[in-house]
C-alpha cells in the first residue's frame, strides 16, 4: 500500500518507520528544508514517562490568573480575540478538576510508558545513538513542604508502574555532583529512575537514515495546502509541489494539523503552547549536570547533549506566532544560573522559540475520523518525543488492522 505521511517531526518520522517496516511504500511531506525542525528539535530532551501529568489541573486555573496580572508563570495567557483560544480554553478549563484531571493523566502515562519501551527496542534494532543522558530523572524541588506535596502527587504514577524514589538534598548531590554547589538551595527531589534524557532532532534525522535504507521517500520544502475528500475517502493532497496520491494518508503537523482537516470537514480540538528554550555549548572548565530534571518550582527542564546543555520552559498561549523577546527567558536564565552555576556558557546560548500542538485534556488525537484512509498521529503537545514511537507504532497497527497493544480510550480523534 502506497502511504503519505504529512509531517516530518518526530512523530511524522517514526510514523514512516513503522510503516515501511510492515512493508509500505511511504513518502513523507513535510514544508521545511530539513527534518525536525521546529518543535522535535526545540524540545526539553526528556524522556518522561514520570512526568505525564496533564496540564488541565485543579492548579492551572489560578495559575492563568496569575499569568493575566502579569507574573511569570509556567503557564501564560495572553488575551487576544481568538474565537479559536476562547472554545480551546474552555474545554481546557472543563478538564481541570481534579477527577478529569486524573483520569487525563493516567492515558498519558500509559501512552508514555508504552513509546519509551518502543524507543528503546527501535533505537536497539537500528543501533541509533542519539546522545543519551545518564539513567534518572530529577524532580526538583526547593522547599521542603513542597516536595512532600509532590511526593504524595506522585504516587499516582508509581501506582501505576512507575519507578519513583524520593531524595534529600545529600541524596542528590549523591547522584548527581553538578547539584553540589547548591545543596544548600534545594530540599529534594523525586528521582525518576526509568526517565531519561536525549537529542530528539539527532534521533530523528538517524532514524530517517534508517527510513531512507527502507525505501521511504523524504519531499521537504512542500507546504501542505489542503486534503482533498470524495465522500468519505480521501482522494489527494494539495501540496506547493502539486497534487499527490496514494491508498492512505497519515496527518502529523503539529500545530497546522487542525487547519488541514478542516479542509476536509474534520475539526481537531488542538491549539498552540508556545514554548521557549535556550542551548548553550558546554566547555572544558564546565560541570554540567549528567541527569536530565525539571525545577517544579519554576517548570524549568534541563538535558545535557554531550558538548550542550539544553534549558526550556513555558506554555505560553498567543497564536501561531514564533517571535521571541529577550524577556521570555527570563525564568530559563534564572533557574539555569541558580541551579547549575557552573554548568555552561550562559553568554553564548542559542535561543529560539517552537509550538506545541496541545489538545484541553492533553493526551494526543489518534485514530481514524470521518474518512476511513485519513489516519490522525497529532496532539502530542510538550510530550512528542516521549509519546512519539508509542502513537507511531499504533498508527502502523490500525493502519494494518492490528489490534494495538495497549487500550486507546482517551486518545480518540475528538472534534
Amino acid at each position: 500500500m502506497k502511504i503519505i505521511v504529512l509531517g516530518g517531526g518526530v512523530a511524522g518520522v517514526t510514523t514512516a518507520y513503522y510503516l515501511a517496516r510492515d512493508g509500505h511504500e511511504v513518502e513523507v511531506v513535510e514544508q521545511e528544508d530539513r527534518l525536525a525542525g521546529w518543535a522535535s528539535s526545540g524540545n526539553a530532551g526528556l524522556i518522561a514517562p514520570g512526568h505525564s501529568f496533564a496540564w488541565a489541573s485543579p492548579a492551572a486555573p489560578k495559575m492563568l490568573v496569575r499569568s493575566l496580572l502579569g507574573a511569570e508563570t509556567a503557564i501564560r495567557l495572553k488575551p487576544r480575540l481568538d474565537p479559536e483560544l476562547v472554545r480551546w480554553g474552555l474545554r481546557f478549563l472543563r478538564e481541570c478538576p481534579s477527577d478529569r484531571a486524573q483520569r487525563n493523566t493516567l492515558v498519558k502515562l500509559r501512552l508514555c510508558q508504552y513509546s519509551q519501551a518502543q524507543l528503546e527496542a527501535l533505537a536497539a534494532e537500528e543501533a541509533i545513538e542519539y546522545g543519551e543522558g545518564a539513567r534518572g530523572v530529577f524532580y526538583l524541588y526547593r522547599d521542603a513542604r513542597e516536595l512532600e506535596e509532590g511526593a504524595r502527587k506522585m504516587r499516582l504514577l508509581q501506582d501505576h508502574g512507575q519507578d519513583q524514589e524520593v531524595l534529600d538534598a545529600d541524596g542528590c548531590v549523591q547522584r548527581e555532583p553538578a547539584f553540589a554547589p547548591v545543596r544548600d538551595r534545594i530540599a529534594g527531589a523525586i528521582y525518576g529512575k526509568d526517565d531519561f534524557s536525549g537529542d530528539c532532532e539527532r534521533f530523528t534525522n538517524a532514524l530517517a537514515e534508517a527510513c531512507k535504507r527502507r525505501g521511504v521517500r523524504f519531499r521537504l520544502g512542500t507546504r501542505v495546502e489542503a486534503l482533498e475528500a470524495v465522500g468519505d475517502h480521501i482522494a489527494a493532497v494539495r501540496t506547493s509541489g502539486g497534487r499527490l496520491r496514494a491508498d492512505a494518508y497519515v496527518l502529523s503537523l503539529g500545530v497546522h494539523s487542525p487547519a488541514i482537516s478542516k479542509t476536509v470537514g474534520q475539526q481537531l480540538p488542538m491549539y498552540p503552547a508556545k514554548g521557549y528554550s535556550v542551548t548553550f555549548p558546554i566547555r572544558d572548565a564546565h560541570e554540567p549536570p549528567s541527569h536530565g530534571g525539571v525545577d517544579e518550582a519554576t517548570l524549568v527542564a534541563w538535558s545535557s547533549f554531550g558538548d550542550r546543555l539544553r534549558m526550556s520552559s513555558t506554555a505560553e498561549f498567543a497564536g501561531y506566532g514564533r517571535g521571541w523577546q529577550e524577556r521570555d527567558f527570563n525564568n530559563i536564565m534564572r533557574a539555569a544560573r541558580e541551579l547549575f552555576p557552573n554548568a555552561a556558557d550562559y553568554s553564548a546560548g542559542e535561543y529560539r522559540a517552537c509550538l506545541r500542538p496541545m489538545t484541553p485534556d492533553g493526551p494526543p488525537i489518534l485514530g481514524y475520523g470521518r474518512h476511513g484512509n485519513l489516519l490522525y498521529n497529532t496532539g502530542h503537545g510538550h510530550m512528542g518525543w516521549t509519546m512519539a514511537c508509542g502513537t507511531a507504532k499504533i498508527a502502523a497497527d490500525l493502519l494494518q488492522r492490528r489490534k494495538p497493544d495497549i487500550d486507546l480510550r482517551g486518545m480518540e480523534v475528538r472534534s
